[in-house]
């Protein structure tokens, strides 16, 4: 007799959110017109930058995008307004309430550089890298190291995808991201104790990881700019703060990267940066969460619940405190 061990991240049919109830919601907000779209906008919430200036996203027609149903959740999906407001991305100030703020942020003309060890260099517009990638949606939890969680439907595609496009050399070991630098529509830029750009790296096994996946939309439509717009890494089983947002250039290289928090406090923020409850920041624990939104506070898993698909990475170091802070 077959008997199936349900992993992790996974959840019973029966808790699952009808398929036809997640499409006709779909339907309705693909449906909205721009007008609309600014017109319903919540309580406390500036209308998207885009819809205030008349101005229209490029690849709005793609979305929304297939769901790849391997990725499934243990919780609700965080609603989306609670997800939109409460977001951390320093270049914009160190409070969660940035999402206005953010919204000075110009996404085009936007190029994505890619450089180091690869075979040619390139310079990509984001419009033309969005179009040739294979888009997909991907419902996953996001971790914070601040002990708070939440839980997104990401579209975008496989970061293997950009690395398979680089073409990489033989001899290269990560991948080193930046993210825009522009303190002119970024005042939390003007802060000059941290080491702008926001830097992070992963290695070459982590970025083709299945997990490891670049986001260009979240929940049916392109991402918001508070979220990363217009390109984002998520790597779910990594502490939040290794989902550098806005990404502008990829970087190949042989030495291992000194992210932007690492910079400034190596002892709180390491490379590897790995869920793991059973290691606590050096000022809190890590043992368990609170679920944005709820109010519920709930365990934490290793790797945020996906070993089945990480853990390999890490064989022979499971030991060492430092593979998780």
């Amino acid at each position: 007799m077959l008997i199936k061990t349900p992993r992790g991240w996974e959840i019973p049919e029966s808790q699952a959110t009808p398929e036809t109830v997640f499409l006709d919601r779909r339907r309705f907000l693909t449906g909205m017109a721009i007008g609309g779209a600014a017109a319903a906008a919540p309580v406390g919430l500036s209308a998207p930058a885009w819809a205030a200036k008349g101005e229209v996203d490029p690849t709005a027609d793609l979305y929304p995008v297939p769901q790849n149903l391997r990725y499934r959740l243990d919780r609700p999906v965080t609603d989306e307004e609670d997800a939109i407001t409460y977001n951390n991305f320093y270049e914009f100030g160190s409070h969660k309430r940035i999402h206005r703020a953010a919204q000075s942020l110009n996404l085009r003309p936007w190029q994505v550089k890619i450089d180091g060890m690869v075979e040619a260099e390139m310079t990509v517009d984001i419009d033309d890298l969005i179009r040739r990638m294979p888009l997909e949606e991907r419902l996953y939890r996001h971790r914070c190291v601040e002990a708070w969680s939440m839980a997104v439907p990401w579209s975008g595609f496989p970061m293997k995808a950009l690395v398979d496009m680089a073409k990489p050399l033989s001899g290269a070991k990560y991948v080193t991201m930046e993210t825009f630098k522009d303190a002119s529509v970024a005042s939390g830029q003007k802060a000059f104790w941290y080491p702008w750009p926001y830097l992070e790296g992963l290695t070459i096994e982590e970025a083709t990881n299945d997990l490891a996946f670049l986001v260009t939309g979240a929940y049916g439509k392109p991402v918001p700019k508070q979220m990363g717009a217009p390109l984002r890494l998520a790597v779910p089983w990594k502490y939040g703060f290794k989902s550098i947002k806005s990404i502008v250039r990829f970087s190949f290289t042989d030495q291992r990267p000194v992210s932007f928090w690492e910079q400034i406090q190596a002892k709180e923020y390491g490379f590897w940066a790995n869920v793991n409850p059973e290691v606590p920041h050096p000022r809190w624990s890590q043992a368990t969460e609170r679920v944005l939104g709820t109010g519920d506070r709930v365990p934490t898993l290793l790797y945020n619940g996906y070993g089945e698909f990480v853990a390999d990475l890490y064989k022979g170091m499971e030991g060492k405190e430092r593979l998780f802070l």
